[in-house]
């Protein structure tokens, strides 16, 4: 079995594989634990599940949160017994990356749209709709040809309440009408479906430069399932997207 971790600004997402078979799924908050910390942490999870970790073989690690890594990197090699494979320089992503720099695209994105790639095929747009929103564009063969970085839902929301006196923090649920009639529906329909607006509209942009109106639009992400719900543009909502990709990282590299 293989484990691999999503290391994100607010959460970590852990996912452990048999094959191609994701077995189970794991959440944990991104905070300044130890390497031991999170060691018992995990280990209780997987004893929950009934998952061995005499029969974790590799693991792989997506990140976009500095701080951790070495933290994660250390406890796999002390607790599991082995190094873990780390998106990035000298892996192989069988994607044929266009950016500028390939440097600076973020693993994660390189990973869902490996995985997007690879289930749902090209042309194709990811959308991950997290702390940030990002759009991620393949072209036909199988090119990354690159993408945009917008706000997350979540954090728009916050910057909004924290920025405004008056404004309270509202529940990130879609109102039934856009024309709200008290400060909540007000806000959860600015907040909402303006952000859904802003989806559509970057969909609409990146099919026509790209010239692939018929593109597949895959979403993943906490809040891939709201977005869902208010747009017309999204195809695939898989919140493993993540986690698939990696698996399929462990596997190109795997000796």
């Amino acid at each position: 079995m293989v484990i691999v971790f999503d290391i994100g600004n607010t959460n970590i997402k852990m996912g452990v594989f048999r094959g191609d078979d994701l077995i189970d799924t794991l959440r944990m908050a991104s905070t300044n634990k130890t390497g031991d910390e999170y060691w018992l942490l995990i280990k209780e999870l997987l004893s929950l599940k009934d998952i061995s970790l005499r029969d974790i073989e590799g693991a792989v690690i997506s990140s976009v949160n500095p701080n951790l890594n070495y933290t994660f990197e250390h406890m796999i090699e002390v607790y599991f017994g082995f190094k873990p494979m780390i998106v990035g320089a000298g892996l192989k992503t069988g994607l044929n990356i266009k950016y500028d720099n390939p440097k600076e695209i973020g693993a994660d994105r390189v990973v869902n749209c490996l995985a997007a790639y690879k289930l749902y095929g090209a042309p194709s747009i990811v959308i991950d709709c997290g702390t940030a929103t990002t759009f991620n564009v393949i072209g036909c063969g199988g090119e990354l040809l690159g993408g945009a970085i917008s706000f997350g839902l979540k954090s728009a929301a916050e910057s909004l309440s924290a920025a405004a006196a008056r404004l309270p923090k509202v529940e990130l649920t879609p109102p039934t009408k856009a024309i709200g009639r008290t400060t909540i529906t007000n806000m959860q329909s600015g907040i909402i479906y303006g952000y859904s607006g802003m989806i559509e509209s970057m969909v609409k942009r990146l099919k026509k430069e790209a010239g692939i109106e018929d593109a597949k639009v895959i979403a993943t992400g906490g809040i891939s399932d709201i977005v869902n719900k208010c747009v017309d543009v999204i195809d695939v909502v898989d919140r493993t997207l993540t986690l698939r990709g990696l698996n399929l990282i462990f596997k190109l590299n795997k000796k």
